[in-house]
């Protein structure tokens, strides 16, 4: 969290918080609790409180308790920069939205982006960037211009850069930007949110229109439920001919996605399958494998390789 949200704006009530944190840390989800609420009696109007309040709710298994608070979030921050409406949807008290706020993720992985390399690569045995790289590579070919679709920190840039002309990455967190810029892999780099269907006027169509040959998507999907506007976008930036790569978490059976506890969405491959075909997109591959660990579990995914007819 941003450190105005960490604050309430009371001293005391932030100090509670505080022994409330330690108390949750230390296994007490229930006296946490306790000590959240009371700090919320001095500070009613903080957000990030209600939100911490409803985890250790729900953490202490007062299912319906933590839905009021996540309520409450929600009424206080509209934008829903924590993602409360996910957790309303995970605790069954919503329907699964169709995207995750954009805030939401926006904020995730701003505030992720200092410590990301580090947690997916070495701590969670993150390997899709090299998996999906491996995939563009077998086709042999040598692309004009390739556009990076959620680069984030720019894990994939590099493993491509040398079989591509000019690179772009395009993002929707401002620091993940940042950190890809240090590689000084991609020719340019531009904030964009790949929730938005184009319009013909957006970033997209200034950007690329029609003229990439590559398009990759490496683990960015599963932080958009319904891929309609992802692949809308796809349709925009790609030339005829164009190779599209990305990368799914599995949902196994089924015709559809589903959210998942971690608040990611995962997709199955009847899903992604019906979607290339609306959009006119032949698959080439098609691999199944882990894509990383998740609270010691390892993760399945499906990596794509797709194809615009000329």
């Amino acid at each position: 969290m941003q450190p105005h949200q960490l604050s309430s704006g009371d001293v005391i009530a932030d100090r509670r918080a505080d022994y409330a944190r330690m108390l949750e840390e230390g296994g007490e989800p229930e006296a946490a609790a306790e000590l959240m609420e009371q700090a919320l009696e001095l500070a009613p109007a903080w957000a990030a409180g209600w939100y911490r309040l409803a985890t250790y709710l729900e953490k202490a298994g007062r299912g319906e308790a933590a839905i009021e608070a996540y309520r409450r979030t929600l009424a206080l921050d509209p934008d829903d920069i924590f993602g409360a409406a996910l957790k309303l949807a995970l605790l069954g008290d919503s329907a699964v939205p169709d995207q995750p706020p954009s805030r939401y993720v926006e904020r995730l992985f701003d505030d992720y982006a200092d410590r990301f390399e580090t947690a997916l690569v070495e701590k969670l045995d993150y390997s899709v960037p090299r998996k999906l790289a491996a995939l563009v590579a077998s086709t042999g070919r040598r692309y004009e211009l390739a556009v990076d679709l959620g680069c984030g920190t720019g894990l994939l840039g590099p493993e491509i850069r040398a079989g591509v002309g000019r690179l772009e990455g395009f993002d929707l967190s401002q620091n993940m930007l940042t950190k890809a810029a240090e590689k000084d892999v991609y020719d340019s780099l531009a904030q964009a949110d790949l929730s938005l269907a184009p319009d013909g006027s957006g970033i997209f169509a200034d950007a690329a229109r029609h003229r990439a040959d590559l398009v990759t998507a490496a683990d960015v999907l599963m932080y958009l439920g319904n891929l309609e506007s992802v692949f809308a976008i796809v349709g925009e930036l790609a030339a005829a001919g164009a190779d599209i790569a990305f990368s799914v978490e599995d949902a196994g059976e089924g015709e559809s996605f589903h959210l998942a506890p971690s608040l990611r969405y995962a997709h199955s491959e009847t899903y992604v399958r019906l979607l290339l075909a609306r959009h006119g997109l032949e698959i080439l591959k098609l691999v199944k494998t882990f894509i990383r660990k998740d609270g010691g579990n390892s993760v399945s995914g499906i990596l794509f390789l797709a194809r615009k007819p000329v």
